[in-house]
């Protein structure tokens, strides 16, 4: 068991529905030694590419991703799920839908964040269906933009976007992978890596 899956057993809830809490320590109230952990492993995992930006999206992927672009050194961006009035100019726009909210999202990026030129890691805490993943593929796609790899957290092996994303013939790199869940038993079991 690697130091996330250990963690996940210690501190992960799960619920009804195929829904892993990790609110404790991921994605409401942060674990910064962890987040630390997991931007190093992400740069181990991917040190053979040459990436110039760390891409995620609102809001639970922006603390783990600002770690892994310290580790390498470059910029993060991460798509927005709205629209404001200080984000000017032109945007790459992609429609996301999300596994945990059962809602659909258009998420945008300023066109002046993401070039031709930019080779990106792009990262995010859970995998389940693939559809932040394939959006955030498409902003990058639509910039001309490099996808050198994918770092996810958490992937969710029972459901199908883990394969969908690894067909497409990216480099797909998952730090726990999650089998089962059994909510009545509260038990988690993993895949081994």
């Amino acid at each position: 068991m690697n130091f996330l899956e250990e963690r996940i057993a210690k501190d992960g809830i799960v619920k009804p529905g195929n829904v892993l809490k990790v609110d404790s320590f991921l994605n409401h109230q942060m674990d910064i030694g962890l987040l630390e952990e997991i931007g190093r492993e992400f740069k181990r995992r991917f040190a053979d590419k040459n990436v110039t930006k760390v891409l995620t999206i609102e809001a639970s992927g922006i603390g783990m991703a600002c770690f892994v672009a310290k580790e390498f050194g470059v910029p993060m961006v991460f798509a927005k799920k709205s629209k404001s009035i200080n984000i000017d100019g032109e945007m790459y726009v992609a429609e996301v839908e999300s596994f945990t909210h059962k809602n659909k999202n258009q998420v945008i990026v300023s066109k002046k964040f993401l070039t031709p030129e930019d080779h990106l890691l792009i990262i995010d805490d859970f995998l389940a269906n693939g559809c932040a993943l394939q959006g955030l593929i498409s902003i990058a796609e639509s910039a001309g933009a490099t996808v050198e790899g994918l770092g996810i957290a958490i992937e969710k092996g029972f459901q199908i976007g883990g394969r969908v994303i690894r067909n497409l013939g990216y480099d797909l790199q998952s730090l726990a992978i999650v089998e089962s869940m059994d909510a009545e038993k509260g038990t988690i079991q993993f895949r081994e890596q």
